[in-house]
């Protein structure tokens, strides 16, 4: 599959089936997840790989929906905010290092034939909790990754081109 191919499949997916992910496919995804760039080469984050029943169960407790619960797996991508670069202006840049590892994640997922949803709105100081995360670590997204019950990628809405980008 091409570049474009993989982001053309990819989607947010909200619904799985009861199959583990095998070890060969999550050992791909972490090795995706930890080439993936950042600012100054920082590489500020920490990614929880959840896949016990009591971690999944505590984890459902931060973000219960019934399409999560269905999930096999769940990567916590968390920001290191202390290794963190910081730009002269003051803007942080850990967040955006988390996003570009956990979208090589997602893309990385659909090329291996499984689904994948950035989980954003959850308890995030539940989770740090549950998970004895350091006060310096943050936990970002929640990523459930499985095997898609669906049949067919579903239909994406984008902006036109000429909405979106701009010659200067």
């Amino acid at each position: 599959m091409s570049l474009i191919d993989i982001i053309r499949s990819r989607y947010s997916c909200r619904s799985y089936q009861d199959k583990p992910v095998e070890e060969e496919k999550v050992a791909y995804l972490k090795e995706c997840m930890q080439l993936a760039p950042s600012a100054v080469n920082r590489q500020p984050w920490k990614f929880r790989i959840v896949r016990s029943e009591k971690g999944r169960e505590n984890l459902q407790t931060c973000y219960s929906r019934p399409w999560f619960n269905e999930a096999p797996l769940y990567i916590i991508a968390s920001a290191l905010h202390e290794q963190e670069w910081v730009r002269s202006d003051g803007k942080p840049h850990g967040d955006i290092d988390v996003a570009i590892a956990v979208e090589h994640l997602c893309l990385a997922a659909t090329e291996q034939g499984l689904g994948s949803c950035w989980v954003c709105n959850f308890d995030a100081q539940r989770c740090h909790q549950l998970f004895e995360m350091p006060d310096t670590e943050e936990p970002v997204a929640i990523i459930p990754i499985g095997y898609s019950s669906l049949a067919e990628t579903p239909q994406k809405t984008r902006k036109q081109q000429e909405e979106i980008f701009l010659e200067v």
